[in-house]
């Protein structure tokens, strides 16, 4: 069964959204997603920092 997934603290970079949520252990996480259409591209970090960062260097190779 899939989790319904709260996102809090989100920003836009580019087509890119970050944002913040607990992960399936409760500890506090930031995903990275790319919102342009065929990209696909999105992973989670540990930090925020981190997160955009690679927000700001994501190229969509689509």
């Amino acid at each position: 069964m899939a989790r319904f997934e709260r996102f809090a603290n989100t920003a836009r970079i580019g087509p890119v959204e970050v944002g913040d949520h607990r992960d399936r252990h409760g500890r506090n996480a930031t995903i990275a997603a790319c919102t342009a259409p065929r990209c696909g591209w999105s992973n989670d970090y540990t930090s925020r920092a981190a997160a955009e960062l690679a927000a700001r260097t994501h190229t969509c190779t689509t």
